[in-house]
């Protein structure tokens, strides 16, 4: 579906990428990572072209994209990039409307997003949520082979975030393809199959859902009535354990009854114990700090 290759640019004397390579196949959604000023907005940008690269190559669908030729190619696509492109006097329908003559198309995606009780109005009366969902509908209204969503998540509530996860996943089984920036990786996490890990304008990691989970390290919490005790014998005994708070954090896997009867023995009382596995942030910060990113 994409494939991205040697991709340069600078602005002014700044390098905002350096040599980007990365591809994804159809029916995937790509989370695209990375803090503020990393380029990741730059690399959506170029997959549009809507800016000329200094080096490198876009191609979506097996055609190269570029400020010249991008025309026909994103027809094929739809964007939600930085923010919506909205004009206060026009109501939610007209924006539609300047997307696709279908309406049932246009039908579709209002039900799908839950926005029939003000689609009709103008976009001037619109909170900061719906014109999020009305630059979102824009964007998936005609239908498109591949959906670059930008920050999509926000300004939503939690219920418009759960309808746009189950969307993108239905989408996503039907054959639609997705990129999606954010950064409330909590949310994102939960929909995507494969992360682009972005840094100071060079790809540092793409790698599945899949293989980042089994990479995510597991640790056992335990909550005592003598927690400094416990912590001297579980030391002694070798465990890799550490105090954070009224909690013990054994940060490793370890068989767990051991453990138990061990302090037990020792007649001290458990009054929790919990296994947490690390999220998507964690395991990101860890491998670039472990330079395997």
């Amino acid at each position: 579906m994409v494939q991205v290759t040697g991709l340069r640019k600078k602005f002014g004397h700044r390098i905002v990428l350096c040599d980007v390579n990365f591809e994804f196949s159809t029916g995937e959604v790509v989370g695209l990572v990375g803090p503020n000023g990393a380029g990741k907005t730059t690399i959506m940008k170029e997959l549009l072209g809507l800016l000329v690269a200094d080096a490198g190559n876009v191609q979506i669908l097996g055609q190269p994209v570029s400020v010249t030729t991008h025309t026909v190619v994103t027809q094929q696509v739809g964007a939600l990039i930085e923010r919506p492109a909205i004009y206060p006097f026009l109501s939610g329908w007209q924006h539609l409307q300047l997307m696709t003559n279908s309406v049932e198309q246009m039908m579709w995606v209002v039900q799908a997003l839950q926005m029939t009780g003000y689609i009709h109005q103008p976009a001037k009366r619109y909170s900061l949520g719906m014109k999020q969902k009305l630059g979102i509908a824009m964007a998936l209204v005609g239908r498109p082979q591949l959906v670059i969503l930008d920050e999509p998540m926000n300004g939503l509530d939690p219920q418009s975030v759960k309808r746009l996860r189950e969307l993108i996943g239905q989408l996503a089984g039907e054959g639609t393809t997705f990129l999606i920036s954010s950064h409330i990786l909590s949310e994102l996490e939960k929909v995507i199959d494969t992360v682009i890990l972005v840094d100071q304008g060079q790809v540092r990691l793409q790698r599945t859902m899949a293989q980042l989970q089994e990479s995510a390290r597991q640790s056992l919490v335990i909550q005592t009535t003598e927690n400094a005790r416990a912590l001297q014998i579980l030391l002694q005994a070798d465990y890799p354990v550490i105090q954070r708070g009224t909690d013990l954090i054994v940060t490793a896997s370890v068989a767990l009854t051991p453990l138990l009867r061990r302090l037990f023995a020792a007649d001290v009382q458990i009054s929790k114990v919990d296994q947490q596995r690390e999220d998507l942030e964690t395991v990101l910060l860890r491998l670039l700090a472990e330079g395997k990113a």
